[in-house]
């Protein structure tokens, strides 16, 4: 498949359907979408035709019947994740699907191992692992720049929160937020987690915790080779999107901070100030969406392992779920207590 166009259906076609759509569309020329799906028939046809994609369908079975399309990119809601998979598995297509791959440990096991079955290729859409900043924090761990590692943080924080709807949906705040950093935890530091312990709160909106979740907290990390860790969310940060990273190790310390749409600082008699942040996902990480959906285009031509495998959206989820009962309970969990 080497010199091959890759053919590759997007089922979902909503903010990140489209994200990832416009994407193959225009910036990798190794893929071509062949199709466009989504129960919203008329979103499937905006996006078609927005994006010049030559069928927009209301069906998804259709795109895995089609011989010719060889992978899919699933963007999907949460919980279609792990039988969209098993589907397409069963189909014969490689898949990229969106994070998280099921709330249900059961339910990613077995879409795991349907894959394993087809002997397709998969890939889990941590974006945030291709941003520059981060991966050379990661570079400046893995390569040894500052020793070995002894603690980590990760600062996390939404602009705003979400609609209540998607709050009501989404898993909670560990599964739909944290769980990015989560991975980012186990990615810059190279170890698996242990254990963590929760504390956490409603500060935003009473709303929130009305529906039965969070939108304040800070988790602990344990990791297997000693490092500490500590990830810091919110769902509101007035001044934008706050994204930052550093990790302390014997020889040193690597850092990244918030990415800024200039880098102009205005000096004056009562203050040194400049303008905010990026203001939220689609901007902060447009170029990591693209890295990673290069990646798998590449992964699936030339025959290689995908970056961010079926475990790697395993792991997360242990860890949120181990996050939330740790606040319920009070204490810290060990993650072989949720494991299971």
């Amino acid at each position: 498949m080497k010199n091959k166009i890759l053919q590759v259906g997007v089922i979902g076609a909503g903010r990140i359907g489209k994200i990832h759509a416009r994407s193959l569309a225009f910036l990798i020329p190794e893929a071509q979408v062949a199709a466009i799906a989504d129960v919203d028939a008329g979103a499937a046809r905006e996006a078609a035709e927005a994006l010049r994609i030559p069928k927009a369908l209301s069906d998804y079975r259709e795109i895995l019947a089609d011989r010719q399309i060889q992978a899919v990119v699933i963007c999907a809601p949460t919980p279609l994740h792990s039988a969209l998979i098993e589907e397409a598995a069963a189909a014969g297509k490689h898949i990229f699907c969106e994070k998280p791959v099921d709330f249900d440990l059961a339910r990613i096991d077995a879409a795991l191992a349907a894959v394993k079955k087809a002997g397709v290729k998969l890939q889990i859409g941590f974006n945030r692992r291709f941003d520059a900043n981060f991966a050379r924090v990661r570079r400046a761990v893995a390569e040894g720049e500052i020793g070995q590692p002894q603690l980590l943080h990760i600062v996390s924080r939404d602009p705003g929160p979400p609609p209540l709807s998607y709050v009501k949906s989404s898993g909670g705040i560990f599964m739909d937020m944290t769980i990015h950093d989560f991975d980012m935890a186990r990615f810059l530091i190279g170890a698996e987690v242990e254990e963590v312990y929760t504390q956490a709160a409603v500060t935003v909106d009473p709303a929130i915790g009305q529906a039965g979740d969070l939108d304040t907290a800070v988790v602990l990390l344990k990791f297997a080779n000693g490092v500490i860790g500590t990830i810091d969310n919110c769902r509101q940060a007035v001044y934008g999107y706050d994204q930052r990273v550093e990790v302390l190790g014997k020889k040193g310390a690597a850092a990244s901070q918030n990415n800024y749409p200039n880098s102009v600082v205005f000096s004056g008699g009562e203050a040194i100030r400049r303008d905010l942040p990026l203001n939220f996902f689609l901007e902060r990480y447009a170029e990591s969406f693209v890295t990673e959906m290069k990646l798998f285009v590449e992964a699936v031509r030339q025959d290689k392992p995908t970056p961010v495998g079926g475990l790697d959206g395993r792991h997360p989820v242990v860890m949120a779920r181990a996050a939330r009962k740790s606040y319920d309970e009070h204490r810290p969990v060990r993650l072989a207590e949720v494991d299971g």
